[in-house]
């Protein structure tokens, strides 16, 4: 029947209809039920109001409280209902920006007073009630001079200046649940009481600079979290209660691995320990990559700005970059690794023989950051990374793609990290080169993923300015998702920094860059490892890996005895020859996560043995000196040692 719309449901039935039909009709014609737990719907893969109409043919999805899908409708409703509220018990305030983040969402309040921890269950008791209101939530479309007219008569000043920055003649959509109205795209709830009164919590309240930027007034930013059931909720803030066990940042001062201070703020002071540890990583990743062909090379940390002008870093990372005067030139700390590696591959002539080259390096960049994006060794502002960037032609992409997916699940494996997920990040908005460019880079990226055969997701936008890129990411001991490989395809910076090599026929071509890291940087990586081991490391990383201590002093010879003989065999090693009580010289050092102790009294003097305790375990075990040396010993090579 002429203008019939057909809706394609996920199991392959269709709907026909004879005009324009929303989601709330499709859901109660399917049933009673799914009308109740409908929440929005997606047509044509994108998510929109159940009220909105839907005007021509689509595939379509109705999406439950229960789908993956609704988190971020829910936390952005929570959101809004949280601006509801505070405006509601504190009429002089004003509502800023309010989204969903990752386990939660914020809404940033410009106010006078600041709130406080108390504030925030009053305000959390009042969302409550709001959501018991079951208040209908609606969508509008306001011109926008007359929307900022609008928000000015509100007295919403800081809604009016982000409407004002929307390009004219662009349509401004607006949300409407009870008194409260925000800008907003959408989409939303059907109503508010669609989210669980015990499904969201209040958790902190921040400064946080008008968009962004250290020169605006400063606002308060109200932090919350929702999910999908209480069940969820409680899950998670037990995750949390785990994680503040496991905060590197503690344990880093616990375990005396590292500091920061203000005198070089984001750039960490290694200690001894903590050295140790990033020493053990190093020399581990330098066999690995020496196993798959890669060659170490150093390069400056100090470069001609011109460098970073011609590679185009300068333009998309400036405000990242520390810079300094000399010579009546302009340096800068690199950011990063990528354009120095094409310069070390441009001294000489490269045949196409000499095709794949991998030049690998421990490079130290330095990037600024806020100070308030500082989080331990998770975000700094010095850092190494395990970088290395693979000259080959095109045909050669997906071989190399194999290979460094198998050396980077060997590594990930032997950290103990055995779940590892695939993201497959395209063209950027903002990009270099031209669309046939990134149309062969991302086939290539493409065709290489799908011959290492595993499993992988889109993420769209996400590729770096130069070309696409695989992201690889870890998860922990307590679900933790941590994004830290990369693999990507460039065809862009070898074009601008006019590298190439002789082919067969003897005439220039341009090689393809791969870019690639697997910690992605050793701070982060190691933060990561302290959080996911709670500090406990396995024997090959442990920082001291035994300490040998007596019960009393009579067994110090006997002690330094045996401390002299595992350090001959390579073994970290300490002893306590302190005048303490061996209960409190054991609770010490377990305290310190130190793996094995170590004990000698009378009876191991006279018999040449050793009482063995190991970190969080009440058994113990002696052995003669010999075997446990020899044990020990075994146990502290590095996997790939082994």
């Amino acid at each position: 029947m002429n203008g019939d719309i057909t809706l394609t449901l996920p199991d392959g039935s269709v709907r026909t209809y004879s005009g324009p039909v929303t989601g709330s009709q499709l859901a109660a014609d399917i049933g009673p039920g799914l009308a109740k737990a409908a929440i929005v719907i997606m047509v044509n893969g994108e998510l929109w109001d159940l009220s909105r109409e839907i005007t021509k043919d689509s595939p379509v999805a109705i999406i439950t409280g229960r789908d993956d899908a609704a988190l971020d409708i829910l936390r952005h409703d929570a959101a809004h209902i949280l601006a509801e509220a505070v405006q509601e018990l504190y009429p002089d305030v004003q509502v800023t920006i309010g989204p969903s983040i990752e386990n939660g969402f914020y809404y940033d309040f410009a106010r006078k007073e600041p709130f406080t921890i108390d504030d925030l269950e009053v305000i959390e008791r009042r969302m409550v009630e709001i959501i018991e209101r079951d208040e209908a939530i609606s969508r509008s479309e306001m011109d926008r001079d007359a929307a900022v007219k609008f928000f000015q008569g509100m007295g919403e000043n800081y809604k009016a200046e982000l409407i004002a920055a929307i390009p004219e003649g662009q349509a401004i959509t607006l949300y409407r649940q009870g008194d409260f109205i925000d800008l907003c795209r959408g989409p939303h709830l059907p109503s508010t009481g669609k989210l669980g009164t015990d499904c969201f919590k209040l958790m902190k309240v921040a400064g946080a600079y008008w968009r962004g930027d250290s020169n605006n007034e400063m606002l308060q930013r109200i932090y919350g979290t929702a999910w999908r059931t209480k069940k969820e909720l409680k899950a998670y803030l037990v995750r949390l209660e785990e994680a503040e066990k496991r905060d590197h940042r503690k344990l880093g001062r616990q375990m005396k691995l590292f500091h920061f201070q203000e005198e070089a703020a984001g750039m960490p002071f290694w200690h001894p320990h903590g050295w140790t540890i990033y020493q053990q990583i190093e020399a581990y990743i330098r066999r690995k990559q020496q196993k798959y062909g890669y060659q170490e090379i150093n390069t400056p940390q100090l470069v001609d700005r011109i460098l970073w002008e011609k590679s185009g870093h300068a333009d998309k990372f400036h405000q990242h970059m520390y810079t300094t005067q000399s010579d009546n030139r302009t340096f800068a700390l690199k950011p990063m690794n990528c354009p120095c590696h094409v310069q070390v591959f441009n001294q000489g002539t490269v045949s196409y023989r000499d095709l794949p080259l991998r030049l690998a390096e421990f490079g130290s960049c330095h990037r600024y950051e806020p100070s308030g994006a500082l989080h331990g060794l998770m975000r700094v502002r010095s850092f190494t990374q395990d970088d290395a960037h693979i000259f080959c032609s095109e045909d050669q992409i997906s071989g190399e793609c194999v290979d460094f997916c198998q050396m980077l699940l060997e590594i990930y494996r032997d950290f103990g990290f055995n779940e590892v997920k695939v993201k497959f990040s395209d063209r950027p908005t903002a990009r270099a080169g031209s669309d046939d460019v990134w149309d062969r880079a991302e086939a290539a990226l493409k065709s290489a993923i799908d011959t290492t055969g595993l499993d992988y997701s889109l993420n769209p936008g996400e590729g770096a300015f130069y070309g696409p890129k695989l992201e690889f990411v870890l998860t922990d001991a307590i679900g933790r998702d941590w994004q830290c490989g990369t693999f990507q395809v460039d065809f862009i910076l070898p074009e601008r920094l006019d590298a190439h090599y002789i082919g067969a026929d003897n005439h220039k071509h341009r090689p393809v860059m791969l870019h690639r890291a697997i910690l992605g940087s050793f701070e982060r990586f190691i933060g990561i490892l302290i959080e996911e081991y709670a500090g406990r490391f396995p024997l090959w990383l442990a920082p001291t890996q035994v300490v040998v201590t007596g019960i009393t002093s009579e067994q110090d010879d006997y002690v330094r005895q045996v401390h002299q003989q595992m350090t001959a065999q390579g073994i970290r090693v300490e002893m306590d020859l302190r005048s303490e009580k061996i209960n409190y010289k054991i609770r010490e050092h377990s305290h310190a996560k130190t793996p094995v102790i170590y004990v000698a009294g009378a009876r191991e003097v006279v018999d040449t043995t050793v009482t063995i305790r190991r970190l969080g375990s009440k058994k113990q075990q002696t052995l003669d000196l010999i075997t446990a040396i020899d044990q020990l010993k075994h146990e502290s090579l590095a996997p790939d040692q082994r």
